[in-house]
């Protein structure tokens, strides 16, 4: 089979992660690695107050995966994890072979890698509109004018 790369986003419990970090990070990726993923990053993303409570955590910690995997074994992977006490939720994501590398250099913190893509790049074709959002350059008239 065709292995892919992975993105995967953890909802940790953050008491537990505080507790214990690596035994929590160790248990995260050991659900990985005994489903036949090859690690190729991961980090801690964000802790902090979760926007409403899931299963009565208020709080948690978003903690980021790439990993290298046959997706046959992603079912499994979701059932580990909905039986690990740690995880609250999860997302995985296939990532595109084209963007493997920027993100893996900016999840490892070697972000210079994203540098080639310019914010002036999508300006290009706009008619002179503002990104889309709907507003132009022109300066706006006096309301007392009528034009």
């Amino acid at each position: 089979m065709a292995e892919n790369v992975y993105e995967g986003m953890f909802l940790l419990d953050s008491n537990t992660y505080a507790s214990n970090p690596e035994g929590t990070t160790k248990s995260v990726l050991g659900i990985l690695e005994k489903n036949g993923a090859t690690v190729l990053a991961s980090r801690p993303w964000q802790d902090g107050k979760l926007a409403y409570p899931i299963d009565g955590h208020k709080k948690g910690l978003y903690f980021l995966a790439y990993f290298r995997m046959d997706g046959v074994a992603l079912p499994e992977v979701n059932r580990s994890c909905k039986l690990n006490d740690s995880v609250i939720r999860l997302l995985i994501l296939q990532v595109e072979p084209a963007l493997v590398d920027p993100l893996l250099a900016f999840a490892t913190g070697e972000g210079a890698a994203l540098s080639k893509f310019h914010d002036d790049d999508r300006d290009e074709g706009m008619g002179g509109m503002d990104r889309g959002r709907g507003r132009d350059h022109r300066e706006p008239r006096d309301r007392d004018s009528r034009d």
